[in-house]
């Protein structure tokens, strides 16, 4: 059988039942704010959003204080609390968008930030690419596109650092001579 947390009735329809655990609200409070902290913790992202979910839920249960019978649940009562506070938070959160007649437009740079140019670019580089010789081109792919340091390009191919550091160095001075990324330039 369930006892209940909270009721409408008041304190003084079973003056017998009621076996306070904590003297006050303030006590419980003193008590058990760390874990019910934790616990706002866990809903929220940020430590200043839990304190102040906490401190609403709190507000919430001060409310209801009287009307709490079975002081042993008081923890699941605040948590509860904290739940549903947060889905109502989640639930009203600010829209930061409006909408407006005109979409604003970001200024265009020069000579920069033309998706078109860079697309025109990137295939340029990987024709050039391409065209290194096949041991140079994976030197070039493992190093620079893959992210791979000297010493692991190295262990990746089965050569010496000092190899890989030869070969990506002549291959780099074919890129830069190439005249196909001469407008790179």
């Amino acid at each position: 059988m369930t006892t209940p947390v909270c009721t409408s009735a008041s304190a003084a329809a079973a003056p017998g039942r009621r076996t306070p655990a904590y003297p006050s609200f303030a006590s419980y409070v003193r008590a058990r704010q760390p874990v019910l902290l934790r616990t706002a913790r866990s809903l929220t992202a940020n430590p200043s959003d839990a304190e102040d979910l906490l401190q609403t839920a709190l507000a919430k249960t001060y409310v209801a204080w009287e009307r709490i019978e079975d002081q042993r649940a008081l923890d699941g009562y605040v948590r509860r609390a904290l739940l549903n506070t947060r889905t109502s938070q989640w639930r009203k959160r600010r829209v930061d968008e409006f909408s407006c007649d005109e979409l604003p437009e970001p200024e265009p740079v020069p000579g920069g930030d033309d998706p078109a140019e860079r697309q025109a670019l990137r295939d340029a580089m990987w024709r050039a690419v391409l065209r290194l010789p096949a041991r140079q081109r994976a030197m070039v792919v493992l190093r620079y596109y893959e992210d791979l340091s000297e010493a692991q390009t190295a262990e990746v191919l089965g050569v010496s650092v000092g190899t890989v550091k030869s070969a990506v160095s002549r291959a780099l001075g074919k890129l830069r001579e190439d005249p196909e990324l001469e407008l790179a330039r």
